[in-house]
């Protein structure tokens, strides 16, 4: 915007608001840029920052060249229905814009800000970057534009010369500054202006000749100037007209140039929407009863024809072409920074740097080499519906953000400027119904490029300088289900998952053990550490076993971690089994590891009877001094003789959470898994082995077989198939002088497993 040259040195310093407003502007975009901001960067007020650019790209060529034909196929009812339609998604998309962007500090960027600061940069970059892509491409489609009401004047001249003369003029205009840009806008805008006077004039002197009796009010769609006898429908005349609308992130793209982006963007962006409309309108209305449908659809040069002075609707259309072409230009490079700033794209730090007036020099070089290597290319016809589409993602995407934020109900969610819910969702669904009208294959496309796009940068683990609202989506998500998993039955047997608990004093208790603890809950269970301080040492547990909670989060487990100060261990444990009872994510299992002094093994009895009183399962883990897991390749479940009676119900005792568990760790480490039992009496050996062989069918324990030893428990320990690992089950009053002898005995680490009850391991 020019400077004002009204104001002379002795006035006095501007008002805290303004000085307020230019300060957050300031503050913004270096939370959001990665950037220190530059003092000397000039910046841009509502009118030209916004205004301007965003009307004059909405007031394109479709105006001047196409809606006559638009009128002519749909008659004046039937165009403006088509005019309402368009407008009223793009109305809502700037409504939705415009709420989010008076609720974060936008920073640079534009509408990839504005989604990368509400669903992250993953979403934001998947759809940056092909938006930045479409907006480039549509610099080339605006100097093609340009070119054709050239030639129409000067026939003779060679195209592709035409077109790299106005792309130098373009590229030279927003290399040199966005300032330059704004005033050669400004110039633009005058001629438009006067472009429209002309049309003005020809309805004040006797143009509109026909009555509103006499006007088609609903057309017959009967083709194009090229081929006459083709004929149109509704949706594919809106689909012509629908690109007009896209204009409306012309001024957002400015974001990061806005004194005061928070205000500029919802006042600057919705008045042009505004004025745009209501030219449109009064156009198609002069149409109408300036022409008949023959001449709307004969020539798509209706509107110079009529107009009073030809000439300078001519001048209007070059203006028009040339300012959205500049338009794009200079906020396609501010995408491309902006997204650099986040390292989103590669050689993000090159394409990060500014200019010492803020110019974004460096991407603006990129840009000038992607629209004049798409200039070389001389038809983008197969690529212009693409162009159109990314748009429509970006509009999606921005009323979907905002309806998510909407719905979360979010004490942060605070804009300025509220909209009813019902608003984002008409633009969310306007705009992918407006991509499937116009073209469903290339619909297809696009949505397949972002979801690509997305795909990678989610790779990429990209970490983002501000907060988005995504912990607070899958927070409302969580709390839903939640909500209706509690009017369900309260056995939920098939939705069983290994949750375990496991308390430490000192994060060594878990050297041994990580790896098994890892393999017992991977890949959908989860690990809640509780830190159990022995003296003095409750912050320093915290932040090791937060340490531990981050390295079993980095191998795909999720977990957590927290410190209980309760005077000892297992009144710490204790208190933590209780503490944790309300919770709808609870443990399901304790985890123990056995213990070295006989003076804990009190405390141990004391912490299952609680698991069993909290329906909490106990796993208690007994390694074996030397041999430890071994090669992890076989597994034995013992299962204790049930002689006579081997009937198989779904009651099948404390067996349940030791198959489960013998069965994940077989899984996790492709072991094979054996059901093993001892019997007191060999008579028994061919029911007892039917009763295993079912239990593994029902079970579904394919990787499992049945082994039967027809000696005593006691002598065929040391006789049955050699393991890595013993499973046997826990009593709630354990001799933890059997278990160790069990250990000697099997020559093998051993687990002893305690049901909660609320497992199933034959669901």
């Amino acid at each position: 915007m020019p400077h004002d040259d009204s104001a002379s040195s002795s006035d006095p310093p501007a008002p805290d608001a303004e000085a307020n407003a230019s300060d957050t502007a300031e503050m913004d975009e270096g939370l959001t840029s990665g950037e220190t901001p530059i003092s000397s960067r000039k910046k841009f007020g509502t009118f030209g920052g916004v205004f301007t650019p965003t009307l004059l790209t909405i007031l394109g060529v479709i105006m001047f060249v196409r809606e006559g034909w638009i009128i002519g196929n749909a008659g004046l009812l039937g165009g403006l229905l088509i005019i309402g339609v368009g407008f009223g998604i793009t109305l809502c998309t700037a409504l939705a814009m415009s709420s989010i962007a008076t609720n974060i500090r936008i920073g640079a960027g534009g509408a990839y800000a504005v989604i990368a600061q509400s669903l992250g940069l993953e979403v934001g970059g998947s759809v940056g970057i092909p938006r930045y892509l479409s907006q480039a491409l549509a610099v080339t489609m605006y100097i093609f534009g340009f070119r054709e009401g050239w030639l129409y004047m000067f026939p003779g001249h060679s195209a592709l010369l035409v077109d790299v003369c106005t792309f130098i003029v373009l590229y030279g205009i927003a290399y040199v500054s966005a300032d330059f840009a704004i005033r050669v806008q400004y110039l633009i805008m005058v001629v438009i202006g006067a472009a429209l006077v002309s049309i003005g004039a020809a309805a004040a002197t006797g143009s509109m000749q026909y009555g509103l009796g006499e006007i088609q009010l609903w057309g017959d769609f009967v083709g194009t100037p090229d081929n006459p006898a083709e004929p149109q429908s509704f949706w594919i005349v809106f689909a012509v007209f629908f690109p007009a609308t896209t204009g409306i992130m012309a001024g957002a793209n400015m974001s990061g140039d806005l004194k005061d982006p928070k205000r500029s963007i919802p006042v600057g962006t919705l008045a042009a929407i505004g004025v745009a409309f209501l030219i449109y309108v009064v156009l198609a209305i002069w149409l109408a009863r300036s022409a008949t449908p023959e001449e709307l659809t004969g020539s798509y040069y209706v509107m110079m024809e009529e107009a009073y002075w030809p000439s300078a609707v001519l001048a209007g259309l070059l203006g028009a072409t040339f300012s959205s072409a500049l338009a794009s230009l200079v906020g396609s490079g501010r995408i491309l920074q902006a997204m650099g700033a986040h390292q989103v794209v590669p050689a993000s730090d090159w394409l990060a740097h500014r200019a010492p007036n803020g110019e974004p020099r460096h991407a603006m070089m990129v840009t000038g080499g992607l629209v004049f290597a798409s200039l070389l290319v001389r038809d983008l016809n197969a690529i212009a519906p693409l162009i159109t589409m990314f748009f429509l993602v970006t509009y999606a995407m921005i009323c979907a953000a905002v309806l998510i934020e909407q719905s979360l109900d979010l004490v942060s969610f605070r804009p300025r400027l509220r909209i009813p819910l019902w608003v984002s969702f008409l633009g969310l669904l306007g705009s992918l119904l407006a991509m499937f009208i116009i073209n469903p294959t290339v619909s297809f496309v696009a949505l397949v490029v972002t979801l690509g796009v997305y795909a990678v940068l989610v790779r990429r683990h990209l970490d983002a300088p501000f907060e988005d609202v995504r912990s607070g989506l899958f927070v409302a998500l969580a709390e839903w289900a939640a909500k209706k998993v509690t009017e369900l039955p309260t056995m939920q047997e098939r939705a069983w998952k290994p949750n375990l608990l496991v308390p430490v004093e000192s994060p060594s208790d878990l050297r041994g053990t990580f790896l098994t603890i890892q393999d017992l809950t991977s890949p959908q269970g989860s690990v809640k550490i509780v830190g159990l301080p022995s003296h003095d040492n409750v912050d320093s547990l915290q932040e090791r076993i937060d340490t531990l909670s981050h390295a079993f989060r980095d191998r795909g487990v999720f977990a957590s971690a927290t410190v209980i100060d309760a005077g000892g261990f297992a009144d710490g444990l204790r208190a933590g089994m209780q503490a944790l009872r309300g919770a709808f994510f609870r443990p399901n299992v304790v985890f123990l590891r056995m213990p070295e002094a006989e003076t804990r093994e009190d405390d141990y009895r004391h912490i299952i009877r609680e698991a069993d009183r909290e329906a909490v399962g106990t796993l208690l883990y007994a390694p074996h001094p030397r041999a430890a897991l071994g090669q992890r390749q076989t597994i034995n479940v013992w299962i204790h003789d049930r002689s006579p009676d081997w009937r198989l119900s779904l009651e099948i005792g404390n067996l349940d959470l030791a198959l489960l568990s013998g069965y994940k760790l077989s899984q996790n480490w492709d072991a094979q898994l054996r059901l093993v039992t001892a019997l007191r009496d060999p008579d028994e050996e061919a029911k007892a082995r039917d009763f295993l062989e079912k239990l593994i069918d029902l079970g579904r324990f394919s990787n499992a077989t049945a082994t039967v030893g027809t000696v005593p428990f006691s002598d065929y320990i040391r006789q049955a198939p050699q393991a890595d690992l013993n499973i046997f089950g826990l009593q709630p009053e354990p001799d933890f002088e059997v278990i160790r002898r069990l250990v000697d005995a099997t020559d093998s680490t051993c687990m002893f497993v305690r049901d909660s009850g609320r497992e199933s391991a034959l669901a």
